[in-house]
């Protein structure tokens, strides 16, 4: 991840990671010099995540909701709407105080199935032009611009 985000830093950047857990990877982008936001369902990981910036000092900030924002359907070619192992709960866009399009770089780690989802999420809502990068088993970090693989 430390490679993917190198050469996409820059001064006033905005990072956002779908499902941050214990907001590690989010915490590195705020390092780098992001402005670097976490979201997460589960609040017990949000709580571990904002302890761990504190101790790292950090000034990465960590929200509990959902990544999906109010609304979202997933709409896929073969009718199947599930997102997987996608949690619903309240869209953490409102307590994050932005929209998903104010982010230049996002992050995700889809599980099986989940990355045709979060690459029309990012298309539908994302900020054109911004950077997705989502992490693949196999393939390791790939990243999209406009709903596109970029070579």
């Amino acid at each position: 991840m430390l490679a993917a985000l190198l050469p996409h830093r820059g001064p006033g950047l905005r990072f956002l990671e779908w499902g941050s857990a214990t907001g590690v990877i989010t915490i590195m982008a705020d390092l780098l010099g992001f402005e670097a936001w976490g979201v997460e369902l589960d609040s017990s990981l949000v709580d571990t995540a904002r302890k761990l910036a504190t101790r790292y000092e950090s000034g990465a900030r960590f929200v509990a909701g959902s990544f999906l924002p109010t609304g979202y359907r997933w709409q896929p070619a073969d009718g199947d709407g599930r997102t997987g192992t996608v949690g619903s709960g309240r869209s953490a866009y409102l307590e994050l105080g932005r929209p998903l399009e104010d982010f230049d770089v996002v992050f995700g780690y889809p599980w099986d199935g989940e990355a045709a989802m979060m690459i029309d999420l990012m298309t539908r809502y994302g900020r054109p032009g911004g950077l997705l990068l989502l992490n693949s088993v196999n393939k390791g970090i790939i990243p999209y611009r406009d709903g596109r693989p970029v070579r």
